[in-house]
């Protein structure tokens, strides 16, 4: 069989490509390995994660409510896991059953099988679905490579115990143990011990760093940590390593070595979450001319073009960050180079979201970036505490932060910690791609009373105008005669 266009990897770049490719005319096929489209991300990431994490974050707002605003109820909440874990299969079944919908539609052909090249313009095709072509091969003129990533899961971590997951296994909610380690305090680990702390296990969190959440800027990390540490009950340790993990009756004794922590306990389940490698061994990349770098990821241009005429490479396997939305989007810019068009993966901000309970956005360039180049930038910091709508919703410990150039009064980079901080950090993804300045933000009208008004405020701070805050702006050191 022959096609015109593959694409190998059907998850949110691959079904991007695809579809944009044949609705540009073009004839399509995706190979997919999974018996339906979404990848990781729908499958088992991303939309069940954020399912789950909406479950959490209710039982915490009742927890609030009874707390603070003397709403009482007369029994705690009973989680029935069967339930949750058929709420959370159903939303994923809608949504793949929608991209099979939309495939036939526009008459992209689906390929279930693993596909693994045999040369430039070949795939071997590995599985028994009736819907792989006799001979189990299939010819290309260009192919898409979109197969994602994977959990890394360390070999001394990988002890053959289904008490020991990744975040594939956390998802797929078998109990609500009574303990549960979570190592790494990266974003996957933070969002699942969120959700199984809010059904009601005992989480602890050991980081082998000195913060959680690396690489984000530590004043929006700062009230999340909080709040986790409180969701733990103190059980947050940093700077901890984990040694060793053995099961022995049904129970996970870990290792740990820190200055928190050291010495043996065991748990229930051990979710490990140190990050995910991308899927490029095994797929006979050698057989073709696409190079791979020293951390696993196809080399390719801002066309998403590979050192093989033949391949692209777009998502978790073309680099970092390994985000849905970059795949997409490279996705995009792949099928409209196939179409003949100009198109480019050239952004100035892709924004990155962190959905735990603060949730942690930013977008652009960060301040952790800004010292490490050495680039002088003036940061406007709103607290929260400033506004009225957080104040009525009683989410005040978060923060909206500005990084703007001080000698164009150009919009950086953007932060935001607090509630609903993914929905609002994309009116500071569309400021930097536009080469905003300050002045269109705070001159822009936003409605009251917003959480959306404290990217106005944060602007107003760097002028010294705030209403809510007397923070006056700075002037210039006087120099002598």
């Amino acid at each position: 069989m022959h096609a015109p266009v593959v694409v190998l990897g059907g998850g949110p770049g691959g079904y991007a490509a695809a579809f944009l490719a044949a609705d540009e005319g073009l004839d399509v096929t995706i190979v997919e390995a999974e018996p339906r489209l979404g990848g990781t991300c729908l499958l088992r990431g991303c939309i069940p994660s954020k399912a789950l994490l909406h479950v959490a974050k209710v039982i915490g707002e009742v927890d609030e409510l009874r707390a603070d605003w003397g709403v009482e109820y007369d029994a705690s909440p009973k989680i029935d896991i069967d339930k949750v874990r058929a709420r959370k299969d159903k939303v994923i079944a809608n949504l793949t059953g929608g991209l099979g919908q939309l495939a036939k539609r526009r008459k992209v052909r689906v390929i279930q099988a693993r596909g693994k090249f045999l040369n430039s313009t070949t795939l071997q095709l590995e599985g028994d679905h009736e819907s792989i072509p006799e001979g189990n091969q299939l010819t290309f003129d260009h192919c898409i490579l979109a197969t994602g990533s994977v959990p890394a899961m360390p070999p001394a971590f990988d002890i053959g115990s289904d008490r020991v997951m990744d975040s594939t296994g956390a998802l797929n909610l078998v109990d609500i143990p009574e303990t549960m380690l979570v190592v790494g305090g990266g974003y996957i680990g933070l969002e699942m011990g969120s959700v199984y702390a809010g059904l009601g296990s005992k989480v602890t969190v050991v980081e082998l760093m000195d913060g959680l959440l690396p690489g984000a800027d530590r004043d929006l990390v700062k009230p999340l940590a909080k709040e986790i540490d409180k969701l733990c009950e103190g059980r947050v340790y940093l700077n901890t390593r984990v040694g060793s993990l053995t099961e022995v009756n049904d129970q996970v004794i870990v290792t740990f070595e820190g200055p928190g922590k050291f010495g043996n306990e065991q748990f229930d389940r051990v979710l490990v979450s140190i990050g995910r490698r991308p899927v490029t061994n095994g797929l006979g990349l050698e057989n073709t001319q696409v190079e791979v770098n020293d951390r696993g990821f196809v080399v390719c241009d801002k066309h998403q073009r590979t050192a093989d005429p033949h391949i692209m490479a777009i998502g978790d396997v073309a680099g970092d960050p390994m985000l849905a939305h970059k795949a997409t989007h490279e996705g995009r810019v792949a099928a409209e180079i196939l179409a003949g068009k100009s198109a480019s993966f050239d952004k100035a901000a892709i924004p990155a979201v962190v959905f735990t309970d603060p949730e942690v956005a930013w977008a652009g360039l960060t301040e952790e970036e800004a010292k490490s180049e050495g680039r002088k930038v003036d940061v406007e910091v709103y607290p929260w505490a400033a506004s009225g709508r957080a104040q009525a919703l009683g989410i005040t410990n978060g923060l909206t932060k500005w990084l703007v150039d001080p000698e164009t009064s150009r919009v950086l980079g953007c932060g935001i910690v607090g509630s609903g901080a993914g929905e609002l950090i994309a009116e500071a993804v569309l400021a930097i791609e536009m080469g905003c300045e300050v002045e269109d933000i705070t001159e822009s009208v936003h409605p009251h009373p917003t959480l959306s008004e404290t990217l106005m405020n944060a602007g107003e701070i760097h002028f010294g105008t705030a209403t809510e805050i007397y923070k006056p702006k700075k002037k210039p050191a006087a120099t002598g005669t």
